[in-house]
């Protein structure tokens, strides 16, 4: 009796299981359709990335072989269009290659191409502040320590991550200038900082020790 009610289960759940496949049966193979298409669109598009940043791996790479070949007009047009055509980080680091290349033939265009970049907020506050001080740099030998001050002050603040560079170059800018007391607490700042690095903080103990001296002469 058992086997018999068994079987007449069965038939009713082979029944209800046909009418939903004879219902939502072309929704299930849709469903299934469009998963494959999903899955094959993906590993194309995965594809496809690694593709373009193997090539933008590459042309990277060629610029800077062109830099230290010595063509650096070249090595800029092509930092260019890495920034231009690239992927992701090449889209930050080509223009600062392109920018590094021109500041070897024309300084003062190069520090116009690194402020365009520090204003740039889609780089984020990082790469800002590397242009900042790409551009402090170059202009340390001939700008007046205010004019070094404005640029750089924000980038020496607490937390940033080139501050102690930022507070090096505003430390030289100010004794340069004649600014004693500013370029004494910007080392002040510098070996205070426990994330300072062992070059930084020997160059600022030099410039203390010169500050030092001067103040006795």
């Amino acid at each position: 009796m058992s086997d018999i009610f068994q079987e007449v289960d069965e038939e009713v759940r082979r029944e209800q299981l046909k009418k939903l496949w004879e219902r939502y049966g072309v929704y299930v193979i849709a469903l299934a359709v469009v998963i494959v298409l999903a899955v094959a669109g993906w590993r194309g598009y995965e594809w496809w990335a690694a593709k373009q940043a193997a090539e933008a791996g590459a042309a990277f790479e060629a610029a800077i072989n062109l830099s230290d070949e010595g063509k650096h007009e070249e090595a800029e047009k092509a930092f260019a269009k890495v920034a231009e055509e690239g992927r992701s980080g090449y889209r930050i680091l080509g223009p600062l290659r392109a920018a590094a290349e021109l500041a070897r033939r024309d300084p003062a265009a190069a520090v116009k191409a690194y402020d365009e970049l520090a204003a740039d907020s889609s780089l984020g506050p990082v790469w800002q502040d590397f242009a900042a001080l790409r551009a402090g740099y170059l202009l340390v030998d001939s700008a007046p320590y205010e004019e070094i001050r404005r640029r750089l002050e924000p980038a020496a603040a607490g937390g940033r991550a080139f501050r102690n560079s930022a507070r090096e170059l505003l430390a030289l800018s100010a004794w340069r200038g004649g600014n004693a007391a500013a370029a004494r607490n910007w080392a002040e700042m510098v070996l205070t900082d426990a994330e300072a690095p062992g070059g930084a903080r020997n160059r600022v103990a030099i410039l203390l020790a010169l500050l030092g001296s001067e103040g006795k002469s």
